[in-house]
């Protein structure tokens, strides 16, 4: 296989793509994450994903590039990183005592062939008091994760149930991601 890029700043998808146990360098894209409201949120995060790893690819175009991003989506709401933390108690309130999706997209390039595709997990809060909210926004947690929580930390104590993918809602499925890199084989 190539030498493998991976185009994400993300220390949680580096720490991800490790359990695949395979080399790989890590390139951060300086692709905008621009959304079409003309595409659906799935459609959306696969193009957010190769424009992201295509963005490395171009000056890199020897290797093999993965690109992701990774959304929480609720009641047709895009939920991003939180930009404050009025943004984030906003999240968390909006989040309580639901179910939502997480949606990552997720590409795969090299010079011969590209793949994309996006996964979907859904993820239960409990119901959440003002206090929980406010504790819980008051850690550094939520600031650079979509919707302003990480399942893998503090905020897993608010979770009740998960369909799906667990690592995607970390913010990569390693299984999707093993099954595209067979295809590069």
């Amino acid at each position: 296989m190539k030498k493998i890029i991976l185009a994400s700043a993300s220390p949680r998808r580096k720490e991800l793509l490790k359990l695949l146990d395979i080399d790989f360098d890590i390139i951060v894209s300086n692709c905008e994450e621009v959304f079409d409201d003309e595409l659906s949120v799935y459609e959306n995060l696969k193009n957010i994903a190769y424009l992201k790893a295509y963005d490395v690819f171009k000056d890199n175009n020897d290797k093999l590039v993965i690109g992701a991003d990774t959304v929480v989506y609720s009641d047709g709401r895009v939920l991003l990183k939180p930009k404050d933390k009025d943004d984030a108690r906003e999240m968390i309130k909006f989040l309580s005592g639901k179910t939502h999706s997480v949606i990552s997209g997720i590409s795969v390039i090299t010079k011969e062939k590209s793949i994309s595709t996006a996964v979907e997990t859904k993820v239960t809060f409990k119901e959440l008091d003002d206090k929980e909210i406010e504790e819980y926004i008051n850690t550094n947690e939520p600031y650079d994760k979509a919707g302003g929580y990480a399942v893998q930390g503090i905020a897993g104590k608010f979770i009740s149930k998960i369909e799906g993918d667990y690592f995607n809602v970390v913010g990569l499925s390693i299984s999707t991601l093993y099954d595209m890199l067979k295809e590069f084989r």
